[in-house]
Formats: C-alpha cells, sequence, structure tokens
C-alpha cells in the first residue's frame, strides 16, 4: 500500500476507509440520513471491513456523527478497537449543521461524544464539517458554527493538549469561506483540509455549477501552504464508476484491464499533495479493488491524464445530474427519494436508456423498459411526481443543484411516458 506522510510524520495510506455508507443487512447500504437503507447495519461486514484493511495497509478511517443515521461512530469504534492503537488513524468531525447545536456546549458535547463512541482518548484527525454551505450565508453560517461560539479556539486547545493529533476542515461550497479559512492558517496551522477531487471536478466543476470550485484551485492553494488535501468524491458519487460506452472504449485503449473506478483513483493518487483518497467502499469487492490500485500507485502519465481530460468533456455532454448521493439534502419531508431518483436518473443517461421521441425506432420498447425500471427503482410514494417544490432540499445540496427544478424534469418525462408519448 502506497503511503503519504501527514504534517506530523504520520504514514498514511493512500487509500482511505470512508465509513458514510456501511453495508445494511437487507443488502443495501445506510447513509447520512434515510435516504439510504432503513435497515439495521450489518456489523459482521463493517468488522470484515476493517479487518481487510489493516490486514492490507490501510489505516485511514473516516466518520461523521452524521452519518449512518447517528451510528457510525460507534459502528467504526467498535470495529478499530479490535487492533492495536497503532495500527490505525481515526478521523471525525464536528457536525454541528442543526441551529440548536451551534452553541458552545452543544457543540463541545458532540465533539466529546465522538470520543467517548470511538473508543478512544485522542482524534487522529478532526475536521470543521463542510464550511462553506448555506448559501449566501456561508460566512456567517461559518462564524456562527465555529468561530462566535468558541468552538476553534477550543479545538485548537485540544489539540495543544494532545487530545486531537491534526485539526482541519471538509469544503463544499462558496469559494470565499475557503479562502478565509486558509486566511487563518498563519494563527491556525490547518494540519489538512479534505476537498471534492475528481478529474471531471479538476477542471469542469464550474460548468457543472457556477457555485462550485475546480478541484485544480482547491488543491493549488492548499499546494502553495504545504497544506496537505484529503480527498472526498473521487468517483463523484459513484457516477465515474458507471461511464458511457464512449468514454469506456476510449479508457480500455489504454489499458483493456482497468476499472473505470482504477482511473480515478490514479488520478487522485498521482498527485504529490494527496494525503490519503477516502471511497465509501459498502461492499468487501469494493474495498479489494481499490486496495489493488493503490499497491502500489501506478502514477497517471501524461497521455492517461490528457485522456481523462477529454473524457471529462465527453462526460458533461451528457444529459446528468452532479448528485453524488450524499444525502445532505433527505429526509424529505414529502418521502421523496431524491438520490435514488438522481441515481436512476443518471444510470439511465450513462446506459442511454432515455426514450427518443414517438415513431423513432425502438421508442414502444425503450418506453416500456424505461417505465418497468422507474417503478422497480423508486417506490410510487418516493417518485419525482410527489415533490410540490417546496425547495428545503436545495440548500443542503453541496453541488447547488435545483433540486426541485431536476425533480419536475425527471417527472415531466415519466408522466409523459406513462401517457404514451401523447401530449
Amino acid at each position: 500500500m502506497t503511503q503519504r506522510t501527514g504534517a506530523h510524520g504520520e504514514r498514511v495510506s493512500l487509500l482511505g476507509y470512508g465509513a458514510m455508507r456501511y453495508p445494511t443487512v437487507d443488502g443495501g447500504h445506510a447513509a447520512m440520513s434515510r435516504g439510504g437503507s432503513n435497515s439495521a447495519i450489518d456489523t459482521a461486514a463493517v468488522q470484515q471491513h476493517i479487518d481487510y484493511c489493516i490486514e492490507h495497509g490501510v489505516n485511514y478511517f473516516d466518520t461523521s456523527p452524521a452519518y449512518c443515521r447517528g451510528e457510525s461512530e460507534k459502528v467504526l469504534g467498535d470495529a478499530l478497537a479490535k487492533h492495536p492503537r497503532d495500527k490505525w488513524f481515526v478521523a471525525t468531525k464536528l457536525s454541528n449543521f442543526a441551529a440548536k447545536t451551534h452553541s458552545f456546549e452543544a457543540s463541545r458535547a458532540m465533539y466529546e461524544e465522538s470520543r467517548r463512541l470511538l473508543r478512544t482518548d485522542v482524534i487522529d484527525f478532526y475536521l470543521l464539517h463542510s464550511i462553506g454551505g448555506g448559501g449566501k450565508n456561508s460566512m456567517k453560517l461559518f462564524n456562527s458554527r465555529f468561530i462566535d461560539n468558541g468552538m476553534l479556539d477550543f479545538l485548537l486547545k485540544e489539540r495543544e493538549a494532545g487530545r486531537i493529533r491534526n485539526l482541519g476542515y471538509s469544503f463544499h461550497g462558496d469559494e470565499a469561506v475557503f479562502r478565509h479559512a486558509l486566511s487563518m492558517h498563519d494563527k491556525v496551522h490547518w494540519d489538512f483540509v479534505q476537498i471534492q477531487l475528481n478529474w471531471v471536478d479538476w477542471h469542469h466543476a464550474k460548468e457543472v455549477n457556477p457555485r462550485n470550485v475546480n478541484a485544480e484551485t482547491l488543491y493549488n492553494l492548499l499546494a502553495e501552504r504545504k497544506i496537505p488535501a484529503v480527498i472526498m468524491e473521487p468517483l463523484l458519487g459513484g457516477r465515474l464508476a458507471r461511464l458511457n460506452d464512449t468514454i469506456s472504449r476510449r479508457l480500455a485503449r489504454l489499458d483493456p484491464n482497468a476499472t473505470p473506478a482504477s482511473w480515478s483513483f490514479r488520478f487522485a493518487g498521482s498527485l504529490p499533495g494527496v494525503l490519503t483518497v477516502l471511497s465509501g467502499m459498502t461492499y468487501l469487492k469494493y474495498i479489494e479493488e481499490n486496495v489493488r490500485t493503490y499497491s502500489p500507485l501506478k502514477p497517471l502519465d501524461a497521455t492517461e491524464l490528457a485522456t481523462l481530460e477529454r473524457s471529462a468533456k465527453t462526460f458533461l455532454s451528457d444529459d446528468n445530474v452532479p448528485c453524488t448521493a450524499c444525502d445532505y439534502c433527505m429526509p424529505c419531508p414529502y418521502g421523496l427519494d431524491i438520490p435514488g431518483i438522481f441515481s436512476f436518473w443518471n444510470q439511465a443517461v450513462v446506459e442511454d436508456r432515455l426514450p427518443d421521441e414517438p415513431g423513432d425506432p425502438g421508442y414502444a420498447q425503450n418506453r416500456r423498459r424505461f417505465l418497468i425500471d422507474y417503478e422497480r427503482a423508486i417506490p410510487r410514494l418516493r417518485e419525482a411526481q410527489r415533490c410540490i417544490g417546496c425547495g428545503r432540499c436545495a440548500p443542503h445540496c453541496p453541488q447547488s443543484i435545483d433540486i426541485p427544478a431536476m425533480l419536475r424534469k425527471v417527472d415531466d418525462l415519466v408522466e409523459k411516458l406513462r401517457r404514451n408519448g401523447r401530449a
């Protein structure tokens, strides 16, 4: 397993285990909220995953109080406790999103509870969770969550006391907040920063949404200050593991045995300023594949990088939704499975299953298949048609998707097909 060196000399595995999408006993995954399976977490499978990771050199494990309906930290803590403490690093976050948790007392209680659930006196990597969110109020929200309540000052003292080894933050959203946090570096001395980075977002995040920040910009700002980068969303919510035929054939000409996922992990790992690349690996087969990719890493060459850049432009030409299935938009008050709907849509785009116009060859067959697949994937009471446009979901989306508008687009097509294509 390729390793990188942290701010204090830690030897960290290039592959990090993201504890956001644990397997459940029904074969699904427990995500951040009710967007995933409501079934119980398969703790035996999680233990198997942790055992395999540590046996094969993975030593960075990332969690949050918000993940898996609040169960992620305890499950991870129990699994890690069976291994010597010097075999693993644990990362967790101050996920004080709700206004009632902004006070110093509530925020400190969240921090202390993380240490208890993780069964450790020392948190190796602690993050201010998801700064930059909140739209026009992003700076005000940053100050309310971490500055005005005295929490950042408290965490700096905890690091000084040795109860936190590395202090950093994760970022989604407003570039001004990212730069503001970096401007505090001389005082805070950030040990690491977690950013979204993949071969599409590297140059084209702003093309997906003008409010996004190109990953190259974020990475270079950190590199200038010699701050190690922790990478999230290397597969863009799984979308870069499901590529269309054009991109797949293009990559296969370079390496017929490489999987789509391996290209993404090699891209992120090829950057020297990257400390570790997180992956929410629900199933053991994903862990095995990613371990192979990084044992050891084969950095991308100039031809491969150019091919991925060309493929990014092809990828963006598809009619897909920039949803990473993070579940921040959930739960929907009207019961919609928002990530599930967008995942179905994106898969249909990749597989070229969006029906053409009536009268086109194969329309009837494509229409019938699309509707059957949609109704199998999304229960009627959780379909896009139930969206009333309340907009409660949109401010929580790290990708700045106009969720109600996209749901209307999905529903318009579905209803058109249900009317057999007649206006």
